[in-house]
């Protein structure tokens, strides 16, 4: 879900070309894993699967996308969330309890012949389980691609990493990861541009937002924007009924923060939100140092475990290890 602060980002998202992102990206794992579970589904909302029943929505997406970024210069970096604060607790329980409606609204929708109806719901109920990461976890290593074990929020690590120099963006469709400071955010970042939106294919186009530009676009500080975020909700507080990001906005530079938290949420102490925020739990044990795509591995875990057929993996591997080769030969000189 993330912090709802598009309403005041609006003018500052600007389109990105893939020229412009080469470079190292921080990949919000979970973030991406519902993204491909949500999207790549049959026409009734029934995700790919195997012959025996096995999900592979997710390892879809992860080759295929990844395979492209790599084509186009971009090195990813895949950062898991570790353990979740207390605070997020409740928000866990609501997300649990729209899958579990959604679920029983897309059985409804199938059994009454409502295809559109049945892909949105079928949306809504994805699920990253311990065998979507599992797998994921597998692909990813495969491909010599990164993984970095975050302590507890994935946003809050990629960011850190954005600010040490260590990656040059992150990769995420929430805009969480800019209250955790991340000098450049990246949006959209897909294969075809195109998005499934609400049942309908929706062209969509990279866009970056840089924080700097951000604040100072909007007269505030990261800490302000912290703020704005509390009042609106996060996925640590619900927020304050009836304030969004804009009116958010002109609460905070008009210093009235303090007054509305007191007056409309008596019981609620905004401290640990902010302090999570600027001070997350992050690790410096970690690499973003690529690997070697192992061909054989990768063949014989999509076809050969989960019937993905060679003449469309094949090409595809055909062109990683020829950019490996590549690369290998520009390094002498």
């Amino acid at each position: 879900m993330g912090v709802a602060l598009r309403d005041i980002l609006v003018d500052l998202k600007h389109p990105a070309s893939m020229d412009e992102l080469r470079g190292v990206a921080a990949i919000d794992a979970f973030n991406t894993l519902y993204q491909f579970l949500s999207i790549i589904r049959q026409p009734d909302g029934t995700p790919l699967m195997d012959g025996r029943g096995n999900v592979t929505s997710h390892l879809s997406g992860i080759f295929f996308r990844m395979a492209n970024f790599l084509q186009q210069g971009i090195q990813p970096v895949w950062i898991f969330d570790g353990t979740p604060p207390e605070m997020k607790a409740e928000t866990i329980g609501e997300r649990r309890t729209i899958r579990e409606e959604s679920k029983e609204k897309w059985n409804k929708a199938v059994q009454e012949g409502d295809m559109a109806g049945a892909f949105r719901y079928a949306m809504s109920s994805s699920v990253v389980d311990k065998d979507i990461i599992s797998s994921a976890r597998v692909l990813l290593g495969l491909m010599g691609l990164p993984i970095v074990d975050a302590p507890s929020e994935g946003e809050a690590q990629a960011a850190y990493m954005a600010l040490k120099g260590d990656v040059d963006y992150v990769v995420s469709q929430d805009y969480d990861t800019l209250l955790f400071g991340t000098p450049v955010l990246v949006r959209n970042l897909t294969i075809s541009g195109k998005r499934r939106i609400h049942g309908r294919q929706v062209q969509v186009q990279p866009e970056k937002i840089v924080l700097s530009a951000l604040l100072e676009a909007l007269s505030i500080s990261r800490e302000e924007l912290i703020d704005i975020a509390i009042l609106s909700g996060t996925d640590f507080n619900p927020g304050v009924r009836g304030i969004g990001a804009k009116t958010g906005l002109k609460k905070v530079k008009t210093a009235e923060f303090d007054r509305i938290i007191r007056e409309k949420l008596p019981d609620f102490d905004p401290e640990p939100v902010r302090r999570f925020f600027q001070n997350p739990p992050v690790t410096d044990s970690y690499s973003v140092q690529a690997g070697t795509a192992d061909r054989d591995g990768i063949r014989r875990f999509l076809c050969d475990e989960y019937g993905f057929s060679r003449d469309r993996i094949d090409p595809v591997l055909d062109k990683i290890t020829k950019k490996e080769k590549q690369k290998t030969l520009e390094d002498w000189f």
